[in-house]
C-alpha cells in the first residue's frame, strides 16, 4: 500500500486562486449595486461582463485545480505540479485582463484560454502517464 501523500503545492495555488475568485466576485457585487441591479443582467453591458468572467473563471478553475492535485497525489515531480499551477493561475489572470472591459486586449483573453486549456490538457495526460506508470510497475 503507497504511503498516504500530503498535498503541498495545490492548496498554495488554491488559495491564490480563491483570492481572485473572491475579486471577480465583489466586482460583480459593487456592478450588481451600483446599477442597482439585483437579479439578473438587466441588459448591462458591464455587468454582463463581469458576470461572465466570474462563471468562466467557476467553470474551468475547479477542475483545472482537481486534476493538478492527483497528479500531485500521484506523486507528479514538484516542478511539474508548480508548471501546472503557474499555466493555471496566469491563464485565469490573462482572461481577465482580455475580457475585463470592452476594450481590453483580446490577445490577453486568447493566451488566457489557451494556457487554461493546457492546464487541463497537460493535467489529464499526466493522470493517464502517473497511473500507467504505477500499474506497469
Amino acid at each position: 500500500m503507497d504511503p498516504v501523500l500530503i498535498l503541498t503545492i495545490t492548496p498554495v495555488y488554491a488559495a491564490l486562486l480563491a483570492f481572485f475568485y473572491l475579486r471577480l466576485s465583489i466586482r460583480v457585487i459593487k456592478l450588481r449595486k451600483g446599477e442597482k441591479i439585483s437579479i439578473g443582467d438587466g441588459g448591462n453591458p458591464s455587468l454582463i461582463r463581469a458576470m461572465r468572467v466570474h462563471a468562466n473563471f467557476a467553470e474551468y478553475t475547479p477542475l483545472a485545480l482537481l486534476l493538478i492535485a492527483f497528479n500531485e497525489a500521484l506523486g507528479a515531480p514538484p516542478l511539474a505540479v508548480h508548471v501546472l499551477c503557474v499555466m493555471l493561475l496566469v491563464g485565469r489572470v490573462s482572461h481577465f485582463l482580455g475580457v475585463r472591459t470592452a476594450e481590453a486586449p483580446r490577445g490577453f483573453r486568447r493566451n488566457g484560454m489557451m494556457l487554461t486549456f493546457g492546464t487541463l490538457a497537460l493535467g489529464a495526460l499526466g493522470i493517464f502517464a502517473l497511473t500507467g506508470l504505477r500499474l506497469m510497475g
